[in-house]
Parts: structure tokens; sequence; C-alpha cells
């Protein structure tokens, strides 16, 4: 890993480290790098996004962007999610990160080195944002945490987890439980 000489408390700052493999965020200032997630991660990550992308791909506005997508807050925050759904216009030229502003839903799958991040300053982070759904997923625990703007605890879920992104129309249902069951942990 490279030597930082001096703390990075800025975008631009960030954005002008050299490509060294790792995630680099920015939460309100403090830098946060995060190895490459373990195999099961990836896992689940892709099936979420298999499942979003089913139900997203005939709605015209909207995108659903994995990693590595910068979204930020700001001038001193800069998060990469696992994946989120952006709210477009099909007829708008996108050229930056900056240009989608604020995701409908954020999915953040949880890892041993993440965890404190995904469920505390980051969280804060996309509530304060007023990201409509904010979803924490527990391999571990074979969970789902959806938090909304204004919530002062989860929901927990463990079943099944629904979305409605324009609040009417055509929902989501992610079956939790055989998502999970795909998935096979190493024993502890």
């Amino acid at each position: 890993m490279p030597t930082i000489e001096a703390p990075i408390t800025t975008i631009e700052e960030l954005l002008a480290l050299p490509e060294d493999g790792l995630r680099h965020e920015l939460l309100r200032g403090e830098h946060v790098v995060t190895p490459s997630p373990r195999r099961a991660h990836q896992s689940v990550q892709m099936d979420f996004i298999r499942q979003l992308v089913n139900f997203i791909w005939p709605i015209p506005h909207f995108e659903i962007l994995g990693p590595p997508s910068d979204v930020r807050f700001g001038p001193d925050t800069l998060v990469q999610p696992d994946l989120h759904v952006v709210r477009i216009d099909p007829n708008h030229a996108y050229r930056d990160w900056a240009d989608d502003g604020v995701p409908e839903l954020v999915v953040e799958i949880l890892s041993p080195g993440t965890a404190p991040h995904d469920r505390g300053e980051k969280r804060e982070i996309y509530q304060s944002a007023n990201v409509s759904e904010y979803w924490i997923v527990d391999i571990d625990s074979r969970l789902v945490e959806r938090w909304r703007p204004g919530d002062e605890r989860p929901e927990v879920l463990r079943d099944e987890i629904t979305w409605q992104p324009d609040g009417d129309g055509e929902i989501l249902t992610i079956d939790l439980a055989e998502l999970f069951g795909r998935v096979k942990l190493p024993e502890q």
C-alpha cells in the first residue's frame, strides 16, 4: 500500500490517490480504506444485482450501478456502495458520478472490516441525505436491515424484502431465505 504522508480530508485529495485495488471512501472527512470483499459477499452482491436488474430493466427512469462507483454528498463525503439505484432522465447524458444525485436505494453487504462504518457513519450519511431506502445485508446472520430517512431503528427482515421505487406500480420481492440459502459459509 502506498505511503500517505498527509491525511486525506477532501474528495479532490482522495481522487488524486494512485490506484491500489482497495476501496477508498471519505466519510465526513475521515479517510476509510477497506480490502477486497470475501467470496460470500460477492456472491450475495451479484444475486441482489441480478434481481434488481431484472426488475428495473423495463423502468426507463431508474438505473442500477455497482462498484466501483462514487456517490458524493458534499465536499468531504464520497462513498462507494456495493450497489445503488438512481433515478435518471433517459434523455440526459451522464458524464460524472456527481450528475446522479441522491440514490433511491443503497445496498451495503457487511464485511468484518466494513460493518462498523456501514451501520454507523454511512447509515447516518445515507439517512441525512434522504436516500429513500438503505439495506444493510448481514450474510452471517442471514438478514437485511432496512433503514429509511428518520428511522431510529431498522426494520429487520429475514424472510423477504420488498421495494416499490415509485410508491406505486410494480413491487420487487426478494426471497431472502432463498437468496441466503444459495450462499455456503465456511465453518466458523
